[in-house]
């Protein structure tokens, strides 16, 4: 069922915050940097997913927290498809909870034990990419490339497919994860996937991101849609 296909893509997927050991130039600046962690958070998030062909689609939007190493959420409202909003919009949120709180969240982080960093380029805009190879076919890794600022020395996104599908039933994920700095801080600020599910076609998923604090630090509903 298409409802399988998005449960894995909210994860927190960020470069470690410590110096990582790669050949890859565009790569080595990034990960060189010594930028302050994202420890903490309070942060509204906005999610939307739909099937065209089955007619199916629903909203949620909740308050996300990370405190103490814990995340936890709650929903402020929903509206839709009741399949769509639990075993698509809550599954999401249920599988991040499990997954930071559980100690997995490093199996997605843009690292050398997870990618292989390859060649590098240079986008029409001026923007700088480095390709991304799972080191292993994982939920949490993404198989294409990440986007850094002209300069090199930033996170702009992340792009490409899934490199395991979630389920049977989902033939293709691909998905974009944007970031941007809000207070300082790279954080994560919009997901957008489109997925190929057996005889479901075409399902997407949008989430939004919205930050009230970070590091408990003030910063207003910052975070924009790139």
């Amino acid at each position: 069922m298409w409802v399988a296909a998005f449960t894995l893509l909210a994860g927190v997927a960020l470069p470690a915050a410590h110096p990582a050991e790669t050949s890859n130039i565009s790569a080595a600046r990034l990960f060189s940097r010594h930028d302050e962690p994202l420890q903490s958070f309070r942060c509204y998030r906005r999610m939307h997913a739909w099937a065209e062909r089955m007619g199916q689609e629903a909203w949620l939007d909740a308050w996300t927290e990370l405190k103490g190493g814990a995340f936890r959420y709650t929903v402020v409202s929903e509206r839709g498809s009741d399949s769509v909003r639990t075993k698509v919009l809550h599954a999401i949120l249920d599988r991040e909870t499990d997954a930071v709180n559980g100690g997995e969240a490093g199996r997605g982080e843009l690292t050398p034990d997870n990618y292989e960093f390859g060649a590098a380029g240079v986008d029409g805009d001026g923007s700088r990419y480095v390709s991304l190879r799972p080191k292993r076919k994982d939920v949490m890794l993404v198989d294409g490339r990440m986007v850094l600022s002209a300069d090199g020395s930033d996170l702009v996104r992340v792009e490409g497919r899934l490199s395991k599908n979630p389920s049977f039933w989902t033939t293709l994920v691909n998905v974009v994860r944007h970031y941007a700095r809000v207070g300082g801080v790279r954080v994560p600020t919009a997901v957008e996937s489109v997925a190929k599910v057996r005889f479901a076609g075409t399902a997407q998923l949008e989430m939004f991101y919205e930050y009230e604090t970070v590091n408990g630090r003030p910063v207003g509903l910052t975070a924009q849609r790139r």
